[in-house]
């Protein structure tokens, strides 16, 4: 089906029919979730969470609010045993435009005192900030951000936490910070190295600032997939989730844990620590399941798994 899905929304016709396309008009695009002032999170098909930036009259500039409520909805995520996959999207013209400097320029602003103590606390508020982004890459449950038009600075650093990219024709990329003046601190200089095969081209990007659009994106390993337009892509979106979501959820999050976890480490380091991971998760009742559907060539979706 995801094939089918991809194929599809390669084509330049907007009249193809993607799978779940009724779905994809439902997702969001509304009010704020009431629990938040930054983000709309939505449950678009069983098992699977769609958490749309919701800022669209600021181009989803990223606020003092965004980055504590970030922490609060993927902490939530994560614990959810209803939710298997998670979908992230940006509402309105753009996916991100980044730092809202407006609203942060106070975070930056020093009133004398002793330097150590300005720094002491500059570091504790950075620190903060790079948990925003960390906090989905620890979320055990997959993450699938789409991205449409910018993509600029913090954008950056969102989506490489995230474990799968997509984007449409039009959206660009940009390590914006050395144009403000200071070196990109939540992820982006740590993440984009592990994404991109090419250190030269890292370097470029941060040095430079310059856009890197979606068909270079693709070339250089950014994104898996470009789609014609959002609604396109947001059903590939979303047939991507519910492919994910249809597999078992112990081996679906013990997957994402372990890749990531032999990202950091050496391989012997990653296979000693998959040993210990396997030693018990191979004892579940979903090994079974799937063996037997497997035999009787059934797709793992006819499959009800437990809960995690």
């Amino acid at each position: 089906a995801m094939t089918f899905t991809v194929r599809a929304a390669f084509t330049k016709s907007r009249s193809v029919w993607l799978p779940g396309l009724s779905a994809v008009r439902t997702m969001s695009s509304g009010d704020p979730t009431p629990a938040y002032t930054t983000l709309s999170v939505s449950q678009p098909a069983t098992s699977i969470t769609h958490v749309e930036l919701h800022r669209p009259e600021k181009r989803n500039a990223m606020n003092k609010a965004f980055w504590s409520e970030m922490v609060e909805c993927f902490t939530q995520i994560s614990g959810d045993p209803e939710c298997r996959v998670v979908v992230v999207s940006g509402a309105g013209k753009v996916f991100t435009a980044g730092i809202d400097l407006m609203d942060m320029a106070s975070v930056f602003q020093h009133e004398g005192g002793d330097v150590a103590r300005n720094a002491w606390n500059m570091r504790r508020i950075i620190a903060k900030y790079q948990e925003s982004f960390t906090v989905i890459e620890r979320c055990p449950k997959p993450v699938v951000v789409a991205v449409h038009g910018a993509c600029i600075g913090g954008g950056v650093d969102l989506i490489t936490a995230c474990d799968i990219r997509l984007c449409t024709q039009d959206a660009w990329f940009q390590v914006k910070e050395v144009d403000i003046g200071l070196a990109a601190d939540v992820g982006t200089l740590q993440r984009l190295p592990k994404v991109i095969g090419s250190r030269s081209l890292v370097n470029e990007l941060a040095l430079t600032a310059r856009k890197m659009y979606a068909d270079e994106a693709k070339d250089s390993g950014l994104v898996s997939h470009v789609f014609p337009d959002k609604e396109a892509m947001m059903a590939g979106a979303l047939e991507m989730a519910r492919e994910i979501a249809g597999r078992s959820p112990v081996a679906v999050q013990g997957t994402k844990v372990n890749l990531i976890y032999s990202r950091d480490h050496s391989v012997a380091e990653g296979l000693d620590y998959m040993a210990t991971w396997n030693m018990s998760m191979l004892q579940s009742e979903d090994i079974v399941k799937s063996a037997v559907a497997s035999m009787e060539k059934k797709s793992p979706e006819t499959i009800t798994f437990s809960k995690l």
